[in-house]
């Protein structure tokens, strides 16, 4: 039976890519879309995902928008890396997928609430599902399982302590990680397995169908911004990991652990704090991916963007 699942995302070029398999993959059945300011504006996320799954045919997936802003910090967004429209790199016509028009906190709970067994996957920062366990605690206390896509066990991505999407808002990640739902955690170790190399972007061309096409003028835009930006050759294709995990969890190898999020305002603000070793005494709360079968996730996607023919 497939697994249900909520993508909820801030597209992104990884983001859309993640759409892309969570929507073409029989092992999981995608229930809904939701979005949330992160790599940019709430307006640009939501058009970003709206544009992709346009492209994609995805016309029965309903999409709605969310958390326009962190719960407590100033916002950060990603122009750096997905450029000002967030998702760079193709010549984008208006979509043809409208928006629901309910909150994405509201659409996440009353789905939770109409079905059974629902997987959450958040690859973006996660001030939505913050909203929603506190708004609708009831509700979200019947969620299987959150994978999400954040975090790391060393270094981070946007301070020397912090990934990106935890660093965008921490509080809403502490509130996460504390309340007691079983939580998957994909961080910046795991997906710098699952590098876009010069290779896996000739396999995806070859692919030869319009949504391939998409994807390598994205995958091609968000190497290359990459690359300027930080003078790494080739990017990580982090968000898909999360849903790669939920399809066929073998792939991916997790450790439970103890995570805390660093919410003081310091140096290390939006850390996630992972006692691998188990020398806090605290009660392990995550499983915490560590070890990718990098081949068997790029058979993934490529077969995700075949189905698409």
């Amino acid at each position: 039976m497939a697994q249900k699942i909520i993508l909820d995302c801030d597209p992104g070029h990884d983001d859309a890519l993640a759409l892309l398999l969570a929507h073409a993959h029989p092992a999981v059945e995608l229930l809904a879309v939701t979005t949330v300011a992160g790599n940019q504006t709430l307006d640009k996320t939501t058009l970003n995902a709206r544009r992709v799954m346009s492209v994609a045919g995805i016309k029965e997936v309903p999409v709605a928008a969310g958390a326009a802003r962190p719960l407590m910090r100033d916002q950060l967004t990603a122009p750096e890396v997905h450029g000002q429209s967030g998702l760079e790199g193709w010549p984008f016509d208006e979509p043809e997928v409208g928006l629901d028009p309910r909150h994405a906190v509201d659409l996440i709970a009353e789905t939770v609430a109409a079905c059974d067994e629902v997987t959450l996957v958040p690859v973006g920062p996660l001030t939505n599902i913050a909203l929603a366990l506190h708004r609708h605690p009831g509700v979200m206390a019947k969620v299987k399982d959150i994978v999400l896509m954040g975090g790391s066990s060393g270094l981070g991505n946007t301070t020397p302590a912090a990934e990106f999407n935890i660093h965008a808002d921490p509080e809403a990640a502490h509130i996460v990680f504390s309340s007691g739902l079983p939580v998957t955690m994909v961080p910046l170790d795991l997906t710098h397995q699952a590098m876009v190399t010069p290779q896996i972007l000739e396999q995806v061309r070859a692919v030869g169908n319009r949504v391939a096409d998409m994807a390598a003028a994205l995958l091609g835009f968000y190497s290359q911004a990459i690359d300027d930006a930080d003078g790494l050759s080739g990017a990580a294709l982090h968000d898909p990991c999360a849903v790669a995990r939920v399809i066929h969890p073998e792939i991916v190898e997790c450790k439970r652990v103890n995570v805390v999020v660093e919410t003081a305002r310091s140096w290390s603000y939006g850390a996630t704090v992972c006692d691998l070793q188990g020398i806090s005494g605290r009660e392990p709360n995550a499983l915490i991916a560590q070890d990718l079968d990098a081949g068997a996730f790029w058979d993934l996607m490529l077969d995700a963007l075949t189905a698409y023919s």
